[in-house]
Parts: C-alpha cells; sequence; structure tokens
C-alpha cells in the first residue's frame, strides 16, 4: 500500500536480524530524540539511546540527515499501513479517530525535523508522492465507514488530509495537543453520519 522505500543508507539488501534489529532501534530513538529536542538532538545520544555504538549509527546512517529522511520514510509507511490495521480491528468511525490523533502525532514529530526535512526534502514528486499515500490511507479508511453507512458518501480523502494539516499547524502554533483533538472531533462531525 505505502510503496516508500527504506531510506538508509544501504542498498536494497536485507539486514542481518541484528543488524535489523539496531536499524530499528536507532529509528525509533532517533524519532523520539527529533520530535522532543528538534533537528538539533545529539546523534550520541540517539546511539546511547539505541544501546549501540555511535559507529554503528554512522555506519547505518552516514548523515544526520540520512536518518531523519529514514524517519520520516518510516513514519509515513507506519502511518499508512495503521490505516488497513485499524479497519481490521475497530469500528469505522473509531478506525478514522484514532487515525487522525496518529496523523496529528506524526506531524508534530515532523516539526521537530522540519528545519532538516527541509534540506533533505527538496524533490517537489516526493511530496506529492507521500501526500498521495496519505490521501489513499484516508480514503481506505472513509471506504470502510461508508460501507458500513456511518460516512457520508462524497467526503474527498484530499479535503480531509488538508483539513488534518490545518488543525495540525493550529495545535502546534498554540501548542496545545489538546486542540488538534477538539478539532477532530468537529471534523468528524462533518465526516460520519451519526
Amino acid at each position: 500500500m505505502t510503496g516508500i522505500e527504506g531510506g538508509s543508507a544501504r542498498p536494497g539488501r536485507p539486514l542481518r536480524a541484528d543488524a535489523q534489529r539496531n536499524e530499528d532501534r536507532l529509528l525509533e530513538a532517533a524519532a523520539d530524540a527529533f520530535a522532543r529536542e528538534g533537528a538539533g538532538a545529539s546523534v550520541k545520544d540517539i546511539a546511547r539511546a539505541a544501546g549501540v555504538g555511535v559507529g554503528t549509527l554512522y555506519r547505518r546512517f552516514p548523515s544526520k540527515e540520512l536518518l531523519i529522511e529514514a524517519i520520516y520514510r518510516q513514519e509515513v509507511q507506519r502511518l499508512c499501513e495503521a490505516a488497513q490495521h485499524l479497519t481490521a480491528t475497530q469500528p469505522p468511525v473509531d478506525a478514522l479517530r484514532t487515525w487522525m490523533e496518529r496523523f496529528i502525532d506524526f506531524m508534530a514529530a515532523k516539526q521537530g525535523m522540519a528545519d532538516a526535512l527541509a534540506v533533505v526534502l527538496t524533490d517537489e514528486s516526493e511530496k506529492v508522492h507521500t501526500r498521495s499515500l496519505l490521501a489513499d490511507a484516508i480514503a481506505h479508511l472513509l471506504g470502510a465507514a461508508e460501507g458500513q453507512s456511518v460516512a457520508r458518501p462524497g467526503v474527498e480523502a484530499q479535503d480531509v488530509l488538508m483539513a488534518l494539516g490545518g488543525i495540525s499547524l493550529m495545535a502546534a502554533s498554540e501548542e496545545r495537543r489538546d486542540l488538534a483533538t477538539r478539532l477532530i472531533d468537529l471534523l468528524l462531525h462533518g465526516v460520519v453520519t451519526s
């Protein structure tokens, strides 16, 4: 569903299991650090939090920009894949709400990396592709809701994505995550039928 390729410095060959675990821990620690501290987060602290040496970090990701790009790609992929899982495990409206909350969290983490992402993601086609993947995930969620007759027909996934982007920006500028949840409730009132 995602079509996103890995962002690490390695070519397409698979990693050994221990190397994959190290990479996964590095990406998780780095995502947490960048969300908390922004692009200025220390790579030494990231390596320490992941339980690996800084040499391991640099072998996997020779620059901080490549690390940030890999995190971004992984988080987009996870968010897109979550749509399938949520519709399989939750009622449609709950799945849509949960996904919207995850999207807001994704955007908040992305804000922490905004300066570095501006350098890394300069290709407009990459941005368009990411928006398309996210809209596809929303379309899947809306389709599940429409299939259960709990969403208004004709709601456009791109419109929902744009509304979520606006909610994210407003909540970030006010530094109030609770505002995002309240605005998601308002958005859902326009999407769901009951």
